[in-house]
């Protein structure tokens, strides 16, 4: 059987393909200590365990609005300034929602600029489209606004920016992103904002993002998850804030992908959004500790640049490379060897690296830079 030349040219999520290693021995699983996964130790809350239930006690078991349950849209639509229900939607996770963005506003050739180091899926979910990936390498993790703007071509039709970032965690100055929201008004660009990590910024917590620049409501997507903040990764319950024809393009799409998104999972996330928001804090408090932690763990043993936000660090690891070894390879030894599974910086487009996820309890940090170290 021929399969399409489009998905010839899709790799598999890197992240995804390296932890199932992990899957498949599950006796190896428990001693590795796992800094690839990104996904908070602490467990779904109660509350929303019990909503769930509740749903499924209930019989809300039935298909649901394409978009959402309305009153799940009404709460969301509350953390964006001049957004009503209507331009929101709920999806199976934030990955369907930003594969679904590219189709509905790319053509075939159309170019997506992308910032690099970038996370895994953004690149193939661009060329899902027919439409080309365009890397801007950052600096320092930061944002290289003249490299963005001399990448700009007539096929450019979007610019992803990821903040806080996945994988270095790297929060960018709200300076920098006005001076993309302006590009992107000056080029008629629409501007996709990942931000999955928006609940976990440690240095400045005034950070409004894109959210607080009404002049460019017109041509914003921002893109949201349930997943890190309500440790509700199982769930698959994702949002997107947009104007309404975009909404309503994306609802057309996923009406034929795949309808509505789980209804009890849904009601699992109205109890989140109901919980006191001194948790969230509380929990972006602990995350800080634990970034401190792991981040003066990871300098004794590599170059590193602090993150500002998410839960991951990016150390670079070119003085531990050996003639002609990768990243990948560099992972492979630290898993086999020492028992510590980290993803390689290739799989983020960025050679010499690789991520390291502290979203793991303060024992299993330490223990895990232990063996680093004597791997090296």
């Amino acid at each position: 059987m021929r399969l399409s030349q489009r998905i010839e040219a899709v790799a598999p999520s890197r992240t995804v393909q390296f932890t199932r290693l992990l899957h498949d021995d599950p006796a190896k699983a428990l001693s590795v200590i796992n800094f690839a996964v990104g996904e908070p130790h602490t467990g779904t809350p109660q509350p929303v365990i019990a909503a769930t239930k509740q749903a499924l006690d209930k019989g809300k078991t039935r298909y649901g609005p394409v978009r959402g349950l309305k009153s799940l849209r009404t709460l969301i639509s509350e953390q964006f300034d001049g957004y009503r229900e209507e331009n929101i939607i709920v999806a199976n996770g934030s990955k369907q929602l930003l594969y679904g963005i590219m189709q509905v506003i790319c053509d075939p050739l159309d170019e997506v600029i992308i910032p690099r180091p970038f996370w895994v899926s953004f690149s193939e979910q661009v060329k899902l489209a027919s439409a080309v990936p365009i890397y801007v390498d950052t600096v320092d993790h930061q944002l290289d606004l003249t490299a963005i703007s001399n990448a700009m071509t007539n096929r450019t039709r979007a610019i992803i920016i990821n903040s806080p970032n996945n994988p270095t965690g790297a929060v960018y100055s709200q300076e920098d992103l006005r001076q993309v929201a302006d590009i992107a008004i000056s080029k008629d660009l629409t501007i996709i904002s990942d931000e999955a990590y928006h609940d976990f910024m440690y240095e400045n917590e005034a950070h409004k993002g894109f959210g607080s620049m009404a002049d460019i409501r017109d041509r914003l997507v921002v893109v949201r998850s349930f997943s890190k903040t309500f440790d509700m990764t199982g769930f698959r319950v994702g949002y997107m804030a947009a104007p309404q024809k975009v909404i309503t393009a994306m609802s057309r799409l996923q009406s034929h992908l795949s309808g509505n998104v789980c209804t009890f999972s849904q009601e699992g996330a109205l109890a989140a959004l109901s919980l006191s928001p001194s948790l969230i804090k509380e929990k972006q408090r602990q995350f800080q500790k634990k970034r401190d932690m792991a981040f003066d763990l990871a300098r004794e043993l590599f170059d590193c640049i602090k993150p500002m936000g998410a839960f991951y660090l990016f150390p670079n690891i070119g003085r531990h490379l050996s003639a002609g070894q990768t990243s990948e390879g560099f992972a492979a030894r630290l898993l086999e060897k020492g028992g510590v599974a980290v993803v390689p910086g290739s799989a983020f487009g960025m050679e010499g690296h690789i991520r390291i996820s502290y979203a793991v309890s303060d024992k299993h940090l330490a223990e895990g830079f232990e063996r680093i170290a004597g791997v090296l």
